[in-house]
């Protein structure tokens, strides 16, 4: 996997760049936005995403950690291509996605993607959100620790809450349970 580039970009054009390192020329392809704030001539740095097809072998890059980290979540959404989770990375977080739904229009730097084929995206990418947090739910729920608080009057949030507090570090039951009190108590 090649995580970063840094190199000198030798050729621009509007689709992608060519960064020189080491005498090889690797082709990355970079959103539109991110394409206006880099020029040929420039010593730059990209995280980069390769992307490994039937018959091809794509780098796709960003300007910086974040929007590589929302390209890869993207990425993993059935239905979503490279080329439209990079348009979609630039805008740096799920939370900037969910208010443009709400805004009804799209910004210029997710051109290419309509506005049904965000909900979908937004649709399937709370689910996955939902599904993380009922896994922490059901991990929390088959501790011991749980049962023992359970038993002892209080309610699911409550003790859901208080375990989530509680250090990772902390293995035994007893002490769980203790840890877990005093944030009850509070």
């Amino acid at each position: 996997m090649i995580s970063f580039l840094a190199g000198k970009i030798i050729y621009k054009d509007d689709k992608k760049v060519i960064l020189e390192r080491g005498g090889i020329g690797f082709e990355v392809f970079l959103a539109s936005n991110n394409l206006e704030k880099i020029n040929q001539g420039d010593e730059t740095y990209l995280y980069t995403y390769l992307s490994v097809g039937d018959k091809s072998l794509e780098l796709y890059g960003c300007l910086n950690e974040k929007e590589m980290e929302l390209f890869r979540v993207l990425k993993g959404v059935s239905g979503v291509g490279p080329k439209t989770a990079l348009s979609l990375a630039v805008l740096g977080s799920i939370e900037k996605l969910k208010q443009i739904l709400e805004q009804g229009k799209m910004p210029p730097e997710a051109k290419g993607v309509g506005t049904k084929r965000l909900q979908k995206i937004l649709l399937e990418l709370t689910g996955k959100i939902e599904e993380i947090k009922k896994e922490g739910v059901k991990k929390i729920e088959n501790d011991e620790a749980y049962g023992a608080l359970s038993e002892l009057g209080f309610n699911k949030q409550e003790i859901s809450s208080a375990l989530n507090k509680v250090s990772e570090e902390i293995k035994n039951p007893e002490k769980r349970i203790k840890e877990a009190l005093k944030f009850l108590a509070k």
